[in-house]
């Protein structure tokens, strides 16, 4: 059967597509990960979704050019199961917000077919755009890696401005979606005291926001920037232990009741 529908042609880069994770949202998951991101987040461990164009190595080619609809068809096929365990489609990056209108056709088209839609977004953008994208979301994940704008551009390469006011517009957002605030936790770079209490009363003034997640540091991604023959900068720095992830939790508890 031939589906017609606004924006189906419509070409985006994508990274990669994923099927049946349990980490993007509820129930079983197909994550569809965009290519290109305007941040540089020194512990990102995915360093191959950072550029918008396609990149080689000896053993992996990133990224590859799709429409909306040859999208739409790997995410059809796992139709059974999000329907089984509440799952759905999970638009993640890179930054989805660097293909505005990609991104938005395949986030409505995918909730007209009755399939839950989630989006994993840094929230660098302009608000118009995510606003209008919102109104085509489930669940928005949205990290926040700092308060201090000095220290989100030593570490991000960008300021945060944009983020943290995306975030509190979603205060007076018209749209019908669950905002879930990520913080990762990255030892001895966002995880002092200070920052941790700044985060935290930021955070208990988003009156949308479900819940609140620590993500603990990981360095899954190592491997990859040696492929694409990039320094990875914190080398030096060891995940946490439960223990301190407990200890940064009860600091935030104090001013965010839901804290995971």
């Amino acid at each position: 059967m031939k589906i017609n529908y606004e924006g189906k042609d419509k070409k985006g880069m994508i990274l990669r597509i994923e099927r049946s994770s349990i980490y993007d949202g509820e129930g079983f998951r197909t994550v569809v990960f965009l290519k290109g991101c305007p941040l540089r987040c020194q512990w990102c461990s995915t360093p191959e979704s950072q550029s918008f164009q396609i990149e080689e190595t000896e053993t992996n080619t990133y990224g590859q050019v799709m429409t909306v609809e040859e999208v739409l068809k790997e995410v059809r096929k796992d139709s059974p199961f999000y329907f089984h365990s509440g799952g759905g489609m999970t638009l993640s990056g890179g930054e989805l917000l660097a293909q505005p209108d990609f991104a938005t056709c395949l986030l409505r088209q995918a909730r007209k077919e009755g399939i839950d839609t989630a989006i994993e977004t840094a929230f660098f953008g302009q608000w118009q755009t995510i606003e209008t994208l919102l109104k085509h979301v489930n669940t928005a994940f949205v990290d926040l890696k700092f308060v201090s704008r000095e220290l989100h551009e030593k570490y991000c390469g960008v300021g945060n401005d944009f983020i943290l006011q995306n975030l509190m517009k979603t205060n007076t957002c018209d749209a019908k979606f669950q905002l879930i605030v990520r913080i990762p936790l990255i030892p001895g770079i966002n995880d002092s005291e200070e920052e941790l209490r700044q985060m935290a009363v930021f955070c208990s003034q988003l009156d949308r926001m479900e819940h609140l997640q620590l993500l603990p540091y990981h360095r899954l991604g190592t491997d990859t920037y040696r492929k694409l023959g990039r320094a990875y900068k914190l080398e030096t720095v060891e995940p946490p232990s439960a223990e301190h992830m407990e200890r940064c939790r009860a600091i935030m508890r104090e001013y965010v009741e839901k804290v995971r």
